[in-house]
């Protein structure tokens, strides 16, 4: 049996997880903190996990184009990393796949889950940020630099700032960061996401505004789309009573051929179920 390495570089934490059989399982695991030294020292952890991987997927929480990391502004140090290239001197001829978190989390959901047998489908992760992935001939679709699906830098006004000003409109109204610091500040006291979802009292507006932005976001990306399916994931599927009605109410008003909407099989660890996907994917091209 091949055994494959999946590695997860979140905004807080590192994720670092070993696989055999291909499904989403785990035959060992590690955590660790970000900080100093993040990458050498999830490189050491990997390789005490499994010497010798078939193969090994990688997500990260930002963009790779043009052999570095970019739009990862929430982790220090991460910007401009040559990430693709530290990998390939640390693993050598071992075949190394990268892609984002969200898209790793698709891949996931496209291997075991949610998106199984899809040709044609998008994933919408509903976290701490917002983004989604693109999936075409039961791909994920990378874009010309890596960035489809950065859905968190669409516009919601014409006029407003947007990313060249230093700003993700879309994200800084719809995603769980954004809706705890919005109902704290409706509020008047600091309340998580969870906890607005629950008892979401003065802030039910901003709630119900927020929501009706982000179903008329995902039913204009079908109707340029034209999925056959929609995958909801992230921690904020924890509502998902409250998310996806509104949200399939307004793709059977506005799509002309409504896809079927389904709540994501993953939620915890999708990005290292994803890049263990990644990883069982490559090993089966490098090992036919």
């Amino acid at each position: 049996m091949s055994h494959v390495l999946g590695i997860d570089f979140g905004g807080t934490k590192v994720a670092v997880g070993v696989s055999g059989s291909d499904g989403p399982s785990f035959l060992d695991r590690v955590r660790l903190d970000t900080g100093e030294r993040t990458l050498p020292r999830t490189l050491a952890a990997a390789r005490e996990l499994l010497g010798s991987p078939a193969a090994v997927g990688v997500s990260n929480c930002g963009v790779i184009s043009g052999g570095r990391v970019r739009l990862a502004p929430n982790v220090p140090g991460w910007e401009g990393l040559e990430l693709p290239r530290l990998l390939r001197e640390e693993f050598g001829s071992v075949p190394v796949v990268i892609d984002n978190d969200v898209n790793a989390a698709a891949a996931a959901e496209l291997r075991w889950g949610a998106l199984r047998g899809v040709s044609t489908g998008l994933y919408v992760n509903l976290g701490t940020g917002l983004a989604a992935a693109l999936v075409v001939g039961g791909q994920v679709v990378p874009g010309a630099h890596g960035a489809a699906g950065e859905i968190g830098y669409l516009l919601v006004e014409p006029a407003e700032p947007g990313f060249a000003d230093g700003h993700a409109p879309l994200e800084e109204r719809v995603s769980g960061v954004a809706l705890a610091a919005r109902g704290s500040a409706a509020l008047g006291r600091s309340v998580t996401t969870a906890e607005l979802f629950e008892r979401p009292g003065a802030a039910e507006g901003l709630l119900d505004e927020a929501l009706g932005t982000l179903a008329m976001t995902v039913a204009n990306l079908c109707v340029v789309l034209d999925p056959e399916r929609v995958v909801v994931g992230g921690g904020m599927m924890g509502a998902a009573g409250r998310i996806l009605p509104g949200l399939s109410a307004a793709i059977a008003r506005t799509v002309p051929f409504p896809p079927e909407i389904r709540a994501a099989r993953f939620v915890d660890d999708a990005p290292l179920l994803g890049a263990l996907a990644l990883a069982h994917s490559a090993s089966a091209k490098a090992n036919p």
